[in-house]
């Protein structure tokens, strides 16, 4: 997850949706600029989409992974850091300029700047518009938070963070996602 600012007012919701703008959201009825990614965050981000994407092909469980992808939720356009969309999902979807409901399993890697508070509240909004799982990744405590509808696990350093309903059998060491 970067820092998001306000840039722009008349941009409407179904002109994101036909053409979202890199590097954007569509949060509150403004557009957004995502901001303050660092080569850290970064690499996180690649590294778990790596993972991720590794995985479902090895597992057979088919799909696709995504970096920054844009998608609809019940209030906003956001674009999770790292995306995952289950094989039924992407035959739906088509060549969609934007996903229009949430992905079924979202990891934000949390920056610096960001404020706690709105990094577990957009992962609430995540999981009440259709996704199932969110990872939050925090590199400079070293946690990840795996939330889905009925449980918050933590994993810290030294531990192994597991995916809880999507991408079934998914692990990866915390060190080493974090390294």
């Amino acid at each position: 997850m970067v820092t998001a600012t306000a840039t722009q007012k008349n941009f409407t919701l179904e002109d994101f949706m036909a053409n979202p703008p890199d590097n954007m959201e569509w949060v509150d009825g403004q557009l957004v600029e995502k901001n303050g990614a660092t080569l850290k965050h970064g690499k996180i981000q690649s590294s778990l989409g790596c993972a991720w994407a590794n995985y479902m092909i090895s597992s057979k469980q088919g799909g696709e992974v995504y970096i920054s992808p844009p998608c609809r939720t019940n209030q906003q356009i956001r674009r999770p850091d790292v995306a995952y969309l289950t094989p039924e999902l992407v035959a739906q979807s088509g060549n969609l300029a934007t996903l229009p409901q949430s992905f079924s399993l979202i990891a934000e890697i949390v920056s610096p700047t960001d404020i706690a508070e709105d990094v577990f509240l957009k992962a609430q909004e995540y999981l009440q518009s259709s996704c199932q799982e969110v990872w939050l990744v925090f590199p400079e405590s070293h946690l990840v938070f795996v939330m889905t509808q009925n449980q918050i696990l933590t994993f810290r350093a030294g531990d192994t963070a597991s995916t809880q309903q999507i991408l079934s059998g998914f692990s990866i060491d915390v060190d080493r996602l974090l390294a």
